[in-house]
């Protein structure tokens, strides 16, 4: 019998490739992890992973299994939602993705406050390895984050499209050029998510780079921090919006080739309750707000 322990376990290997980094994870030690994914696929009769001295990977049985156990995850996760929806709980979960927060307006903040006083504001940040900051299932209300990414059943109104550049030590040869091509930047190690995370995510930040396309030197990243260290100390490359929060030492020049990113507020597409579509509607206010002063 699947149960749903043995689904979370499933998923956060998938999405690792690693056990201890799983394990890790999911703050238990490998051994039992180890177990639990053994006995599923014995359950299920079939093979998930296929192990080797290279690590692990994915079979067709187990690519086949992760959405449907992404799916089953997230409509547990969001039943805490569905009941506050029932007993008008006023509290509201905001996730944001790196900087989004900051980049959104500080008029976003006062606006939302204003219009909805007394609700209760808590803030989740999340990691590079999830665009959605968990809104697709049902960890938090509504993100502040990033496109583009895929997410099923994630709805998202943009706020603003900020262009891109590659960022690379102030010493680079390369960091005096005005602007650089992708063409001149394949061959270097860049930093880049984890091959797990969302498709189009991953390939736009990887600047099409694809799993198995012969860079196993890539640095993997889950946080604008080691984005920058991994520029710092690895002498990576990779891609980031031109409003970054620029560290010493680093530089961000432009790139063509690379359509600009977007700021977008995300939530999920059946959440009905009207908070989470207050916040969104001031979001996209403030973000027109903010449009026509500049303009």
């Amino acid at each position: 019998m699947v149960d749903l322990r043995s689904l979370r376990y499933f998923v956060a290997v998938a999405e690792e490739l690693n056990v201890g980094r799983a394990a890790a994870r999911l703050h238990m030690s490998q051994p039992p992890l180890s177990r639990a994914i053994q006995q599923l696929e014995g359950s299920l009769g079939v093979e998930l992973f296929t192990r080797s001295v290279r690590g692990m990977a994915l079979t067709e049985a187990g690519h086949a299994l992760l959405p449907e156990a992404r799916e089953v995850l997230a409509r547990v996760e969001s039943l805490p939602s569905l009941v506050s929806e029932a007993a008008d709980v006023r509290t509201i979960t905001i996730g944001t993705l790196a900087d989004s927060l900051d980049h959104a307006g500080r008029g976003l903040i006062d606006a939302f406050r204003s219009r909805c006083p007394g609700v209760e504001i808590r803030i989740v940040e999340g990691d590079l390895s999830d665009p959605t900051v968990g809104v697709d299932r049902g960890l938090v209300d509504v993100a502040l984050t990033r496109g583009p990414f895929s997410a099923t059943g994630v709805a998202v109104a943009e706020i603003r499209r900020d262009p891109v550049g590659v960022v690379m030590r102030a010493t680079d040869p390369l960091a005096s050029c005005e602007r650089l091509r992708l063409d001149d930047l394949r061959e270097r190690r860049w930093f880049r998510v984890p091959d797990t995370a969302d498709p189009l995510w991953r390939d736009y930040w990887a600047g099409g780079r694809k799993p198995g396309d012969g860079h196993e030197d890539d640095t993997i990243v889950r946080t604008v921090r080691e984005c920058i260290q991994a520029v710092l100390w690895s002498n990576s490359i990779g891609l980031a919006p031109l409003t970054i929060n620029r560290a010493p030492g680093i530089v961000v020049v432009p790139v063509d080739g690379v359509t600009p990113s977007p700021l977008v507020v995300a939530w999920r597409r059946r959440d009905r309750r009207p908070l989470v579509h207050r916040f969104v509607d001031v979001a996209t206010a403030s973000a027109r707000s903010a449009r026509q002063g500049s303009g």
